[in-house]
């Protein structure tokens, strides 16, 4: 029985690596295949924690306008301004108290965006001052632009609150503006990954 020649050697460790080279690279692909796809989980994940935090928010308005910080007058129960850092301060009602603190099931909340990020901004009282602890969550990253608009009675959209040149109505009580709450409110949330999202919120 005769051996393997040199050049038969030198053929199947020849085959032997191509098929080793096309076996790790396949592999190496499904690994990275698995990644992005984990990336993608991740970030999809994330969107829909945010639009499910706005719609809760948005949908449980409240119309309580609070006092300022300085405490010299009030501010309106949702306030809306695109042109700012903070889009949209609001109460909204819900606030769960599993543990039955001392406090109003209402809460105060903000939303901005900063530097490519959907912050939400809290306080543990509705009457806050400057004083008063702020409790910050980046809610989402990744983002080109975040937009809210409001629907109004007579069915048109707004993206200021309340709408620019309303005003009380006669012989309503003085806050009653202060006190106006849109019918729904649409979010989108621009993102590079995804798109525009929108969702409208109807306000309860």
């Amino acid at each position: 029985m005769r051996g393997f020649t040199l050049i038969e050697l030198v053929v199947a460790m020849f085959v032997a690596a191509v098929m080793f080279a096309i076996g790790y690279g396949a592999l190496r692909q499904a690994l990275q295949s698995r990644d992005r796809v984990a990336v993608a989980q991740d970030r999809l994940v994330a969107l829909q924690t945010a639009m499910r935090v706005l719609t809760q928010d948005f949908s449980q308005l409240e119309p309580r306008p609070v006092r300022d910080v300085l405490g010299n007058g009030t501010e309106a129960a949702i306030a809306a301004d695109p042109r700012t850092q903070t889009l949209v301060t609001f109460t909204r009602g819900g606030w769960a108290n599993p543990s039955g603190l001392p406090r109003s099931s209402m809460q105060r909340v903000s939303y901005a965006f900063e530097d490519g990020k959907l912050v939400r901004v809290h306080w543990p009282v509705l009457d806050h001052t400057q004083s008063t602890p702020t409790l910050r969550r980046e809610l989402l990253a990744g983002l080109t632009a975040v937009k809210f608009r409001y629907l109004s009675s007579p069915g048109d959209w707004h993206e200021e609150w309340p709408p620019q040149g309303a005003q009380n109505p006669p012989g309503a009580p003085a806050n009653q503006l202060q006190r106006l709450r849109p019918l729904a409110v649409e979010i989108t949330l621009d993102s590079s990954d995804f798109g525009a999202l929108t969702r409208i919120v109807e306000v309860h």
